[in-house]
């Protein structure tokens, strides 16, 4: 068994524990969202800056092109549906509802723990820098969506501001660049926090499967998996050619790209009062699709 097969069964069971453990009600639903919370504002931090700060940033030019690829995937594929789905005379709020699940790739919460499985420090360290892509792409569509439908640019930019898991980009990087020792202490906490991230990631993924969603989302579930999980990847694969990327640059941000719908359209959908039920269908079922095309485009990669 190869290490590919290893990390996605390694996923597959974590997420079937969490599933399971609904399914005997030993957790809930209500559970997904102090399990996020804890990794959002916790261990993935932790993770995300202790990969930062013990990394070699000696090719820190070479990775800073790898948010560009996702940046510009994301965007040919949202004026690709946006085009696709006002043809099919869909109002503003449904239209909406899709665009963000089709934008957003789960480049942390999936896309961490299957580039550190597979790939091992050195593809978690480029994972990152593509998920500061995904973080810039939610800021962008909170400013769209304030527009849009309402809202203010200061609540917008306070979002941004605290959200945990850019300052651990942040401060990752001004202390290693900067050598700011921190101790063995605080490494090794920092270290221990972030080693929890992934399995509760996983679990809180297989709490929110629910697959009643098939039938109540049909239509839209389906756009939005083949736009997310094929055609984004696909722009991906056109830009990291066209720019040359090679070898780990390469694999990571088609990779990177093809992960399912992130979380933080769902936080998109709630905030502006989207369709967030059809978003949170969306996202699900593209993750459990994801289980099967993720591995085919790693292998074929």
């Amino acid at each position: 068994m190869n290490q590919i097969e290893v990390t996605i069964l390694s996923i597959i069971i974590m997420i079937g524990l969490g599933y399971f453990l609904k399914r005997i009600d030993f957790l809930s639903e209500k559970d997904i969202d102090p399990f996020n919370k804890i990794v959002m504002y916790i261990l993935l931090p932790c993770m995300i800056f202790h990969a930062l700060y013990s990394a070699d940033l000696s090719l820190i030019s070479q990775l800073g092109i790898l948010p560009f690829v996702i940046l510009a995937s994301s965007f040919v594929t949202g004026i690709v549906a946006y085009f696709i789905l006002r043809r099919l005379n869909l109002d503003d709020i449904t239209l909406w509802s899709v665009l963000v699940t089709v934008m957003i790739a789960n480049t942390g919460f999936m896309g961490y723990p299957v580039t550190l499985g597979i790939f091992a420090q050195e593809g978690f360290l480029r994972a990152i820098f593509c998920d500061i892509a995904t973080s810039f792409i939610f800021l962008i569509l909170s400013f769209v969506l304030i527009l849009k439908f309402g809202g203010t640019v200061k609540t917008a930019v306070r979002k941004i501001a605290f959200f945990p898991p850019l300052w651990a980009v942040v401060l990752g990087l001004i202390f290693n660049l900067v050598n700011i020792p921190i101790g063995p202490v605080i490494d090794n906490t920092v270290n221990y926090l972030g080693q929890g991230a992934i399995p509760l990631i996983m679990i809180a993924l297989g709490l929110s499967i629910d697959f009643s969603a098939i039938r109540r989302s049909k239509s839209m579930i389906i756009f939005t998996s083949i736009m997310k999980l094929a055609f984004f990847p696909l722009v991906a694969f056109v830009v990291a050619s066209q720019l040359g990327l090679i070898d780990l640059q390469f694999k990571i941000s088609i990779v990177e790209a093809a992960m399912p719908s992130g979380m933080m359209s769902l936080l998109l959908a709630i905030t502006y009062k989207l369709d967030y039920e059809m978003t949170s269908d969306c996202i699900l079922i593209n993750t459990v699709i994801s289980l099967i095309t993720l591995p085919i485009i790693i292998m074929i990669l």
